[in-house]
């Protein structure tokens, strides 16, 4: 991911400004620093000694967090007071973070607004994790990680070292929920209780480690739309179309 921003800078017409970031506690790097219109910095620590930030257009970073480049702050963002976001991270429109992240990707309007931890981890759109949520991304014997492929239906070896959680949208995962190396989540689950839920979560459960059930495909939808309105976004006839077909497969 680190790579990819990196391409991208290359591509976006704008100059670095970093020199600028009058609001900034601490500034490194400034010549690879880029900050949008309207974004704003405050008391911040920009670190760019080893690839470029990003900060999108009316992005907020706020109060005590620190940020290390590679890394890419999309439009809108909000980056809570005293975060830890590490290089290779990429937070999408919308999104607002706290706590720690390193090398993951947040699609755009998902939540990870409190302290946990979040590494080598995809995670979709319009997904929320819960306070205090982490994710392991190493095994303790530092062997390879096994994770959920859907083409055969079976664990298969991953080949990473480091692999955390893979999220699919509309998921959503409550307070002090423990996700284990390389966990795959379908869309629109409801993860919750106490210990690790399983490696492969499909779509549309309802639970955690004591078991899960169907989460009612009709249920989901109207939790999205709520999730959705609250930002200004109406969930379209061919999206609902779309879950509804993913919920014909999983079952």
């Amino acid at each position: 991911n680190g790579d990819e921003i990196r391409r991208d800078i290359e591509l976006v017409s704008i100059s670095a400004n970093g020199f600028e970031a009058g609001n900034a506690l601490s500034v490194r790097g400034a010549d690879q620093i880029y900050i949008e219109e309207g974004a704003k910095v405050d008391g911040a620590i920009l670190n760019a000694s080893n690839g470029p930030v990003y900060i999108g257009k009316d992005a907020h970073i706020m109060d005590g967090a620190i940020i290390q480049g590679p890394i890419a702050i999309c439009d809108n963002a909000v980056v809570k007071m005293g975060a830890k976001i590490y290089a290779d991270t990429t937070i999408g429109p919308w999104c607002k973070v706290g706590g720690e992240i390193s090398n993951s990707v947040l699609f755009a309007y998902s939540n990870k607004g409190h302290d946990g931890y979040l590494g080598n981890s995809v995670v979709g759109e319009w997904c929320n994790l819960g306070a205090d949520t982490n994710t392991s991304n190493l095994k303790n014997n530092y062997s390879t990680i096994k994770s959920w492929d859907y083409e055969t239906k079976s664990m298969l070896d991953s080949g990473l070292q480091f692999c955390g959680l893979i999220m699919g949208d509309h998921s959503k995962a409550g307070i002090n929920t423990m996700f284990n190396t390389g966990t795959v989540a379908g869309i629109m689950c409801n993860i919750y209780g106490a210990d690790f839920p399983p490696k492969w979560i499909p779509g549309f459960s309802w639970g955690g480690s004591a078991g899960f059930t169907e989460h009612d495909v009709d249920r989901g939808l109207a939790v999205a739309r709520k999730v959705m309105e609250r930002r200004g976004v109406i969930l379209s006839q061919a999206e609902e179309k779309l879950i509804r077909e993913v919920f014909k497969k999983t079952k």
